[in-house]
């Protein structure tokens, strides 16, 4: 009986001094007298007994947290911040309720949050993009345990503001799969407001270039949720034509036509894909023009949905357009052999000779002549249906107001395109049809007077 009072006693002196210890650091604390407190717990977490007691860590946490909010004492003790974050960290672990922090207070908390956000802006503002990332990320593991655990005003989840600084300073320091974990969890709270759509466009486009389908499809499925008037057409042609190679397009795209969904927009941004075939490296010819006629039905298409649709007309006009240049070199080239035939033409004094030579010459010329008839039969056909379609790009633009750039450079090269047609035509039918030349020149000089007017 003796030995168990004598134990029970031992018992009571070690807790009283174990409270006497914590006692003390706590009045320093109260006092604002931090480095006296540091030197006091430093002290007491000496002592093995008391390195797995919960208070001490909490009070090393939030001396070591005013430590690092101070300037003078956060130069003095430069890891200050890292010491604090491990002892916060083992509080939490001996502790997970947090009690300590809930009965004695959470400053230490909220210090750590307000410094390392301040210090983040500074160094934001500043450019310097890692050192403000870093900042951030405290800023938002602190600001988590304020939110999580309901020690604020405010009954928000947790602060978007931090988040947001965060991903920013890390997609700004060239580090997009760190910057990504930030605006994921934004997403995934479906924010809203002024600019929060472009962390939705950044997750989208991240995907796109991850290759990644699950990714981009769940955001911007989130995306057309929370800003359902934003234009996210856009994001899924960029998809395809990132991910797809021509034939997948093709395919894709003949069977949203079939299945009738495709919208207006889809139907321009398709037509710009196969439109743009003519730039790949090693295309030949009759590839480019099967994607030409390929685009003019997309663009077509895109019309017909809606007849105001000036960017859509200018782009059949114009792919008709590029097909005449592409008749008109053909018969650019056929003059220069023409000429070069006539120019070599050999000098024969044998009549019997001369006759088979000059019969020989004249099939050769007959052949360029008859191939420049038809090239020139068909540009004339080719140019009634580019100027058809640029002019109804004109008469869309010509009265509106106001005109966006595109929209002011779409009907400038509209009427001067229409005008070199008229031009050309002019000189097909001069001094064989006057009637047909008199029509052609007023058009030309009712286009051509309209060159650069409107702005």
């Amino acid at each position: 009986m003796k030995y168990f009072f004598s134990l029970l006693l031992s018992v009571a002196f070690i807790s009283i001094a174990t409270a006497q210890d914590f006692k003390k650091v706590e009045t320093t604390v109260l006092l604002n007298k931090f480095e006296e407190a540091k030197t006091e717990i430093d002290k007491s977490l000496a002592d093995p007994k008391n390195q797995s007691k919960a208070e001490g860590y909490y009070w090393k946490s939030r001396i070591y947290a005013a430590l690092f909010k101070n300037e003078a004492t956060r130069a003095k003790y430069p890891n200050a911040a890292e010491d604090a974050h491990i002892a916060f960290q083992k509080f939490a672990e001996l502790e997970p309720s947090l009690a300590k922090a809930k009965d004695k207070g959470p400053d230490g908390y909220f210090d750590m949050y307000s410094t390392s956000f301040n210090l983040g802006i500074n160094s934001f503002k500043d450019k310097k993009y890692d050192v403000a990332s870093k900042e951030f990320e405290k800023a938002v593991i602190y600001s988590d345990y304020i939110f999580k655990n309901k020690w604020a005003s405010s009954q928000q989840p947790f602060d978007t503001t931090s988040i947001l600084y965060c991903a920013y300073s890390f997609q700004n320091a060239q580090k997009p799969d760190d910057a990504v974990k930030y605006y994921t969890r934004l997403a995934e709270s479906k924010v809203t407001g002024e600019g929060f759509v472009d962390i939705y466009k950044y997750l989208i486009d991240f995907n796109t270039k991850k290759k990644d389908k699950e990714g981009f499809e769940k955001y911007l499925a989130l995306g057309k949720e929370v800003y359902p008037a934003e234009n996210w057409e856009d994001f899924e042609i960029e998809y395809i034509d990132q991910n797809y190679d021509l034939a997948g397009k093709t395919a894709l795209y003949d069977e949203l036509d079939a299945a009738g969904k495709l919208t207006e927009n889809k139907y321009l941004q398709f037509g710009d894909v196969f439109v743009s075939v003519r730039n790949n490296d090693g295309v030949d010819s009759l590839t480019i023009d099967k994607y030409n006629r390929k685009a003019i039905d997309a663009f077509k298409k895109a019309y017909g949905k809606n007849n105001n649709n000036a960017i859509a007309a200018f782009n059949v006009g114009v792919t008709y357009y590029n097909f005449f240049n592409l008749e008109d070199d053909k018969y650019a080239a056929n003059i220069k052999k023409l000429q070069e035939i006539n120019a070599n033409k050999p000098v024969i004094k044998d009549p019997k000779k001369k006759a088979a030579a000059d019969a020989e010459h004249k099939a050769k010329v007959d052949e360029i002549k008859n191939a420049n008839a038809a090239i020139e039969k068909t540009s004339m056909e080719i140019t009634d249906v580019a100027a058809e379609w640029l002019t109804k790009s004109y008469m869309i633009l010509k009265d509106k107001s106001p005109r966006s750039n595109t929209e002011k450079s779409v009907v400038n090269k509209s009427v001067d395109f229409i005008a070199n047609i008229y031009y050309y035509k002019m000189g097909r039918v001069r001094g064989k049809d006057a009637k047909l030349f008199d029509q052609y020149e007023a058009k030309y000089k009712e286009f051509d007077a309209l060159h650069g007017t409107f702005k």
